[in-house]
């Protein structure tokens, strides 16, 4: 008769399969999570104010190393000086400059800005791209921001948002292990039903600036905390 394994081994064993990544991915873990996010933030939205696509586009431009609050008191002068984009492309750099510099690099933003503009008009008739392939073609615009405008102002998920909120809180909850935002956002695509690849990203993002702070996470209020084996839990 082979012998018994100690109960301490058998524990270490058990603490092991807690944490390994597999468990982490279980589907009634993933589940769970993604109904806490429903019932703590059920009408998260886009915290960036805009009233069309094009406005969407600029303002998150904008938001690169920015927040959104400081973005949504820079949007409406800037849009009141330059409402349309021929407007936008007709204007100094200079001008669209003094409108944003408290956003921070508002030098190589302001270029962004009107070099999208340009390009919108020449090749889109105007119009703001609908697809991530056209929209990275942009001046300024990344997956991230392709990304915002696809699904806040199209409704179209063709990918995860991944800001710096969702890539912090995508890997504390063992959801993503991935070292660079597009590794975290290809993870996700896999993980999480394309349903929910917008709504998630406003969900975290909300969490993120609300609860799951970065340097001091408010673990005793967090509905999360007891699907959260961050090694740091306050």
């Amino acid at each position: 008769m082979p012998p018994r394994k100690s109960t301490a081994s058998t524990q270490v064993k058990s603490a092991r399969s807690r944490r390994s990544p597999r468990h982490a991915l279980a589907p009634e873990r993933v589940a769970a999570i993604l109904q806490q996010l429903d019932e703590a933030y059920p009408h998260a939205a886009c915290a960036l104010d805009h009233r069309s696509p094009w406005e969407l586009l600029v303002a998150t431009i904008l938001s690169a190393q920015c927040t959104d609050a400081r973005v949504n008191k820079v949007t409406p002068e800037l849009f009141r000086s330059f409402p349309t984009i021929e407007a936008m492309i007709a204007a100094t750099l200079e001008q669209i400059e003094e409108k944003i510099q408290s956003t921070g690099f508002f030098r190589n933003k302001a270029k962004s800005i009107q070099g999208a503009a340009r390009k919108i008009l020449a090749e889109f008739g105007g119009e703001v791209p609908q697809t991530l392939a056209e929209l990275i073609t942009l001046p300024g615009v990344a997956r991230k921001t392709a990304n915002v405008v696809l699904g806040v102002g199209f409704g179209k998920a063709e990918g995860v948002v991944v800001d710096t909120h969702v890539f912090r809180i995508a890997r504390r909850l063992e959801l993503a292990q991935g070292e660079t935002p597009q590794k975290v956002e290809q993870e996700l695509m896999r993980l999480l039903p394309r349903a929910r690849w917008i709504g998630f990203s406003h969900q975290v993002i909300h969490h993120g600036r609300q609860v799951c702070l970065a340097r001091h996470p408010r673990c005793g209020v967090c509905t999360l905390e007891p699907l959260c084996r961050a090694r740091d839990k306050r």
